[in-house]
Formats: C-alpha cells, structure tokens, sequence
C-alpha cells in the first residue's frame, strides 16, 4: 500500500477505524472522512502511520460537496464505509430518511464526484441486512407509511449492493479499468453485548450467541480489507466465511437476488440522480 491514498468514510470508529488503522500500518496514506473532527483527531492521534483527517458529513449533500471540492489529490481507494443503523425517525439535512440519506445518497454523491480522482477501486460497506431489504420507490424516504427502522436500513444496505453494481457496469461501458465491490462484516459483538438490566435471560442468551457467531472491530474490517486489496473482479461481494457469514476470514459471497436485479438498480441509479443533483461524472475517466 506504500503511496496510495484511500479515504475512509467513518474512519473514528468500529469497522471503519480498524480498517484505516490496518491499511495505515502497510504505509497507505490515509484519510479519515469523519463527521465529528474532534473524534476523528482523537482516532488518528491512536493510529501510527500516514493519517489525515477531514470533515464529511454524510447526511449533507453541501458537506459532500465542500469535501470533494477540496479534496483535489488522486485517491486510490475510496471506502464508503460510515452509516448509522435503526434510529428513531430522522430526517438529513437535505430531507431525506437518515438511513437512506447517510449510508446511500450521500455515499452517492461522494463517490460519483470524486470519481474523476479514484485510480484503482470503490469499496461500499453493506450488510447480510439486505436480505430483507426492499426498495420502494414509492416512498424512499418513509414520509407516508408508517416508519419501520429496521426495514429502511435494510433498505439503505439493498441500495449499497445494487449502487455496486450498478456502478461497476457504468465503468465497465466507458472502458475504465476502476473496479467497484462490496462488503458486509458479519456479525458484531458489540451489537449484541448490550445489556439495559431488565431482560438478563435474553442478555444472557445473546451473549453466548455472540460467542458462537458474532466477531470484533478487527476481524469484522477483514471483508473490507479483502474487497480493497485482493484480486477480485468487479461488482464482487465479500464477506466472512463462518456459519451464516457471522464470523471468519473473508471470501467472496452470495446476495439475494433483489441485489441482481439489474432493472431495480438502473432505476434507482436515475432515481439518485434526481435526487442528489449528482451525475455519473462527464469528464473523461481513466480508461484501460
């Protein structure tokens, strides 16, 4: 990794920051894409290596905008990585269901304007969640039925996959030798381990379920890791290998089929446009 750049999105915590600290120590150059700078410091300041922090926040198309815009250097690696799963309804800056807004629009709009300045790969973090994920195109942003938090992360983590894809055919059309790929990173213990010390049987129960399944920041970044750097071709999904993708060392895997349907992603490519402002870049992309 020595002389590359990769920017990592949510790079101050979980996943995200252990991928950065791992890339950091094989001399990559990178940048922490954080929402809270403080944090982001404090991140970096922990991580030996070549780090720079820089403001985004994702759930604001102007800070999307203010970021590439400043961000004029070649980026080998983009990680879409930072997202937030099962809030309480909220909305973006821009008005749209945090969950859709943050871990698809806004990763949308980076990727797409920094496009022209990536050299090798685009890497998005999604989840087994997209399983049970459905896009409804006639209510994206949950403003009239009843909201569901779980069912519009699912949502937001189906619209990860099929951005993937959709992606990977739009660079595969213009002759680009970029490659874009996903992950997911199984099962995390920190998710499960939470105890409010009204139901300790079900705490309890979740606890040894961890233990069987469920792994840490470290090894749940290794499918991140795998889909930025192994020799894999495009539109590939990695994830860990252990029973039910919980836990593991990374290998390519499956998605359901709502993730291949070609048709769905093509729409809600157009449909992100729309919403975002933001275009499949029209300046020349590096080509083969």
């Amino acid at each position: 990794m020595t002389g590359r750049t990769v920017v990592v999105t949510g790079a101050n915590s979980g996943i995200g920051r252990a991928a950065a600290r791992a890339l950091a120590a094989r001399d990559a150059r990178v940048v922490f894409a954080v929402r809270d700078l403080e944090k982001g410091r404090e991140a970096a300041a922990a991580t030996t290596g070549h780090i720079e922090v820089r403001q985004l926040d994702l759930a604001d198309l102007s800070s999307v905008r203010a970021f590439a815009e400043d961000f004029t250097e070649p980026v080998d690696v983009l990680i879409n990585n930072a997202g937030v799963m099962i809030p309480p309804l909220s909305r973006t800056a821009d008005g749209f269901e945090l969950q859709f807004g943050t871990n698809h629009l806004g990763h949308f709009a980076l990727t797409n304007l920094l496009l022209p300045r990536i050299r090798e790969r685009v890497v998005t973090v999604s989840s087994n969640g997209h399983k049970v994920g459905s896009i409804d195109f006639d209510d994206l942003n949950w403003e009239r039925k009843p909201y569901r938090a779980m069912a519009a992360y699912a949502q937001s983590k189906l619209a990860n996959l099929l951005f993937t894809s959709a992606l990977q055919r739009r660079l595969a059309q213009v002759g680009s030798p970029l490659i874009a790929t996903a992950a997911h990173p199984g099962m995390a213990a920190t998710n499960l381990l939470k105890f409010d010390g009204r139901r300790r049987v079900r705490h309890l129960v979740q606890k040894a379920a961890a233990g069987l399944f469920a792994q840490g920041d470290d090894d749940g970044a290794l499918p991140t890791l795998y889909a930025a750097v192994a020799r894999i071709p495009g539109d590939s999904y990695a994830g860990p290998s252990g029973f039910l993708e919980g836990r593991g060392s990374p290998k390519l895997v499956g998605r359901s089929a709502k993730a291949r349907d070609a048709e769905v992603a093509h729409r809600l490519w157009e449909v992100s446009e729309e919403l975002t402002g933001v275009v499949f870049p029209r300046r020349p992309l590096q080509t083969a």
